[in-house]
């Protein structure tokens, strides 16, 4: 196998410094890239295409989980989740890591976990990949209702925040997310951004459209007997019979 092109992710320096040097320090690894936050990393991993990325668990805004759910499932590098806390590790594995390591990163436990990364990348599974995404995103879940959509244009990520969302609308694999005129799309599906949203804040209205309630202006009657919501911008959105009784339960 030719050399690991190996990212480095980690908010705190002596850790990035200290798995830096032991990457720098194996045979069969290559040290591309250090990101010190979850949109670098992204940003990095689109650019430099690692084929293994450490990557801390607990950072802010965007932790390890966070980054692995926000790629493409084009973009599979191998997968060591680095974390302070034994939790965090056991949660590592649960979303199908090739494993943990535990900090203060040790020499033997860091070349263990080589030495399983090596092993699976001469078998890779688009597969097991797909199951780490899905698994990642129920982690994230875990952690209560979603606060922002990390989006991508071109090579580099940005957050949008969920407060900023006026309403959502689905586009073949992805979710347009409406803020003050502009969009900006999602990788997602509307079931997903249904369940991971705060449903005091946001509502269903149709099969294909969420939208803000605070948004909300006013609900309409069509000619043909159907419901409009209309927001406060002025757009129009119609709304079924099935998700009527919800808007309307919570503008009360």
């Amino acid at each position: 196998m030719t050399e690991l092109r190996t990212l480095v992710v980690d908010d705190e320096p002596l850790t990035r410094e200290r798995i830096g040097s032991l990457v720098r320090d194996t045979d069969g690894l290559n040290l591309v890239g250090e990101a010190r936050n979850g949109l670098e990393a992204l940003d990095l991993i689109t650019t430099l295409a690692p084929d293994l990325v450490f990557i801390d668990v607990e950072m802010p805004e965007l932790d390890g989980f966070g980054v692995v759910r926000a790629l493409d499932v084009e973009q599979a590098p191998a997968v060591i989740f680095v974390t302070a806390y034994e939790t965090y590790a056991v949660q590592a594995f649960d979303v199908g890591a090739i494993d943990y390591l535990h900090k203060p990163v040790t020499s033997q436990r860091f070349q263990a976990a080589v030495a399983r990364a090596k092993d699976r990348l001469e078998r890779p599974s688009a597969t097991d990949w797909r199951s780490l995404v899905a698994a990642a995103a129920i982690a994230e879940q875990s952690r209560g209702a979603r606060t922002r959509f990390v989006v991508k244009k071109g090579n580099s990520h940005y957050f949008v925040p969920v407060e900023q969302v006026d309403w959502i609308d689905a586009a073949d694999n992805y979710l347009r997310l409406h803020v003050a005129g502009k969009v900006h799309f999602y990788r997602g599906t509307m079931k997903e951004a249904e369940d991971e949203l705060d449903p005091t804040s946001f509502v269903r209205i149709h099969r294909s459209a969420i939208v803000a309630v605070d948004r909300i202006h006013s609900i309409n009657r069509n000619d043909n007997g159907g419901q409009t919501i209309e927001l406060r911008d002025g757009v129009e959105l119609r709304t079924s019979r099935q998700y009527l009784s919800r808007v309307k339960s919570l503008l009360r």
